[in-house]
């Protein structure tokens, strides 16, 4: 058997942490056991649909290395495949439930609904629909068809029995059936629901193995009605844990945490987040945590799905997307940190001095603007007791004399290159006896007017340009006057 297994996104906005993470678990599943992986967009529900999330969806899986077999953008044998434009094979399926007395016409208006729903309240009941319309004659119904009054399609749940299924995480699951609703199949427009569409499109698309999130588990017992209903071979089922932002809470759209695309805006690089998001549910079985998608490919298993929720720690990514940026070759760093350099200012100066003090501090590329802005404008209110240093033996009167020293033979160098000024600097504090940071360390206050700083005193320096450096360091020995 072929294995075939498909992700099926809703085009409603950016790409959820969590649907990333399925979609990564259903292609690993598929290419780990050489079979097919299928992308299907879920539209039917056109409220929600967002114009472009289509698109978004496709550049989401491509940027991260997911290709599909069949999809919209592909073909295959077994599309169209976005459910829209396969709205025509749906009410055909429903049908046959309805001749079969699996499913029923149900002509009941909205505001009749309400009704229900308001008296089910009342009496502090959890409303179920009560089959009002089954029990209408093939001659009432035939007449209202004929007379054009608007109807769904409800799915005829047995009110005695047992609905049950079998995943491969949760094991075996029940649910009484006088406890199910007679879900709609077809909405009035025409349109099939959610849950109907997918038990007809995973079924028509040979879809042998559903990889979903556990949000699912308590439909999938219907999805099997309808699959016993029609006499399809059901697909395996396996649910996937939440992903949490802490014991109690799922990642929260609101808040921020929980789309892929926001982690790319804020600097974090598409490989990094990809590994994170690997791991969050699924365990290797060693202690690896670095994983290139090939090598996830390859160590993919379904025994190391987790039955325990996963938790989102930002502080985790951080620190593997700090790994990354770490591992990057050089020409690579500068090419993702050129679009911060250019949003703080900087990409005029000397790109490989920048990636030398920059790449070993970087942990998101987001952070490049805060921790370069001294270099395009000088806090000129800083405290002079920056100048102060007991490691490196310095005071505001050291500091001065400092930079007395420094600003005349400075302001006379031909050349202003690192090696020249790391030649004057360091040359000044061996021939005056000085240890280099006692001379390096007022030079540096003066450049960046901050104690903490990417690169040193030479680095500021020649990054800034002699008219700047001397500028500053001017204001420095003024401040200390």
């Amino acid at each position: 058997m072929t294995i075939r297994t498909r992700f099926a996104p809703s085009p409603t906005g950016y790409m959820h942490l969590g649907n990333l993470r399925s979609a990564l678990y259903t292609y690993l599943f598929a290419r780990h056991n050489g079979g097919v992986f299928v992308l299907r967009i879920e539209d039917t529900d056109q409220n929600r649909y967002v114009e472009g999330a289509t698109d978004v969806i496709y550049r989401t899986l491509r940027g991260i290395g997911i290709d599909w077999d069949e999809g919209p953008d592909v073909g295959g044998d077994y599309g169209p495949y976005v459910q829209s434009e396969r709205k025509g094979m749906y009410l055909p399926y429903a049908r046959r439930l309805v001749e079969t007395g699996k499913a029923y016409y149900c002509f009941c208006t909205n505001e009749e609904l309400d009704a229900r729903r308001e008296e089910a309240a009342a009496r502090g009941e959890t409303y179920k629909y009560g089959k009002h319309c089954l029990h209408l004659s093939k001659e009432e119904v035939q007449a209202k068809l004929d007379a054009g009054e608007p109807y769904v399609i409800r799915q005829n749940v047995p009110e005695q029995g047992e609905a049950s299924f079998d995943d491969l995480i949760y094991g075996r699951i029940a649910v009484d059936c006088a406890d199910l609703d007679d879900q709609i199949l077809i909405k009035a427009d025409g349109m099939p629901t959610y849950n109907f569409a997918n038990v007809v499109d995973d079924h028509t698309m040979a879809v042998t193995h559903v990889m979903r999130g556990n949000e699912y588990l308590a439909s999938t017992p219907k999805y099997n009605l309808l699959y016993d209903a029609f006499g399809w071979e059901k697909p395996v089922y396996i649910h996937l844990t939440s992903i949490m932002r802490d014991a109690t809470h799922k990642l929260s759209k609101r808040t921020g945490d929980a789309y892929y695309e926001d982690y790319i805006a804020k600097g974090y690089l598409k490989d990094a987040i990809l590994n994170y998001v690997a791991l969050l549910g699924w365990n290797p079985g060693d202690e690896r945590e670095f994983f290139t998608l090939p090598e996830l490919v390859e160590a993919f298993s379904l025994k190391g799905l987790s039955k325990s929720p996963a938790i989102f720690d930002p502080n985790k990514l951080t620190w593997m997307n700090a790994e990354y940026i770490r591992r990057l070759a050089p020409e690579q760093y500068t090419k993702e940190a050129l679009p911060w350099y250019e949003r703080a200012g900087v990409a005029g100066m000397d790109l490989e001095v920048l990636r030398r003090i920059l790449q070993p501090r970087t942990e998101v590329f987001g952070q490049l603007p805060e921790m370069v802005d001294f270099l395009v404008k000088l806090d000129e209110g800083y405290d002079i007791e920056l100048f102060t240093n007991k490691k490196s033996k310095t005071d505001a009167e050291v500091s001065r004399a400092v930079l007395d020293m420094v600003l005349p033979a400075l302001a006379a160098l031909p050349d202003w290159t690192e090696a020249a000024l790391h030649d004057a600097l360091i040359g000044m504090a061996e021939a005056n006896g000085m240890k280099n940071g006692t001379l390096l360390w007022p030079v540096r206050i003066a450049l960046a007017g901050r104690a903490v700083t990417p690169g040193g005193a030479i680095e500021i320096a020649y990054l800034l340009g002699r008219d700047e450096a001397l500028r500053r360091l001017a204001l420095g020995r003024q401040k200390l006057s």
